[in-house]
């Protein structure tokens, strides 16, 4: 897929995704959409590619869905057909029905490379909450942070009901979603929802650095597992699920390349240097919840 809507680049093992529709504050349309979802199929499929950032052209991160064309912009004018039974009314299981922002954070949830929100500026509505669903989120000081969505006679997608309480707890997602305010990035930092606040010009260079920290100092096999442990580990019901995956991931990466190199570089004082990569050499358990015992 050749992209309009966002701008790709990989460089020394990182991925930078730039939402680039500047003049739109890079709204999201459907083609932004699309082009988000393509790009992180390339990221999982690369080995070059070791960790990710994601941020925004111009003076915003993303201004939510371009809604310059008023509703319509909520379902695809060639979906129209299959968002209905034929009594007329909604059929809600169609494919067509799904949420666009809830597909790429679903997509995120599954990505194997570590993400990084830089987020550059004013960052609403599904500009917000496909950043929950990241790893890391940075913000310039000039940056806002609003679920907006009451405000606009709607509610939050993008499985903003699973992520955001996680993140800063029910009772500061309800105030954020109740009032649809738009949070300064320092009150976001003070949630727990920002990890730090940078002068504009810092934000992209500390974004980096902590992918480069992950890039020339990690194994790629295991950074891809330890963030799906961690991610899918949000919906244990008790430890023992995480021990039985915690378990597999030490026997099978106990006797890897991996683990050999990284106790002999450790012995001797040396960066490792890694061998196995992420499209070939997962482990054999892997996925482990697609197993009947974890569904």
């Amino acid at each position: 897929m050749s992209y309009t809507a966002i701008d790709y680049r990989v460089a020394d093992g990182i991925a930078t995704v730039t939402l680039s529709r500047p003049e739109k504050l890079n709204a999201f349309s459907y083609r932004m959409i699309d082009e988000v979802l393509d790009a992180l199929d390339r990221i999982d499929a690369d080995d070059d590619v070791r960790a990710v950032i994601f941020t925004g052209a111009g003076r915003a991160f993303s201004a939510g869905t371009d809604i310059s064309d008023g509703t319509a912009v909520f379902t695809r004018d060639d979906e129209q057909d299959a968002l209905r039974k034929p009594d007329g009314s909604f059929d809600y299981g169609a494919e067509a029905a799904r949420d666009g922002g809830g597909l790429i954070s679903l997509r995120l949830f599954d990505c194997l490379k570590p993400v990084i929100a830089a987020i550059n500026g004013p960052a609403v509505g599904i500009g917000a909450t496909i950043t929950l669903a990241m790893d890391i989120r940075l913000a310039s000081e000039s940056a806002g942070i609003g679920f907006v969505f009451a405000r606009r006679g709607i509610v939050p997608e993008a499985a903003s009901a699973f992520f955001l309480p996680r993140l800063v707890g029910i009772g500061q997602a309800l105030d954020w979603c109740y009032s649809g305010k738009v949070v300064p990035a320092a009150e976001a930092q003070a949630a727990g929802l920002v990890k730090a606040v940078y002068p504009p010009e810092d934000l992209l260079p500390a974004a980096r650095a902590i992918a480069r920290e992950i890039a020339d100092r990690t194994a790629p096999v295991a950074v891809a597992l330890i963030r799906q442990m961690m991610w899918r580990g949000l919906g244990y019901s008790h430890p023992m699920e995480a021990h039985r995956v915690d378990s597999r991931g030490i026997l099978a990466r106990g006797s890897s390349a991996d683990v050999a190199e990284g106790v002999a570089a450790f012995l001797e004082k040396r960066p490792a240097r890694f061998v196995d990569r992420v499209s070939t050499d997962m482990p054999d358990f892997f996925p482990w919840w697609s197993e009947p015992s974890y569904r």
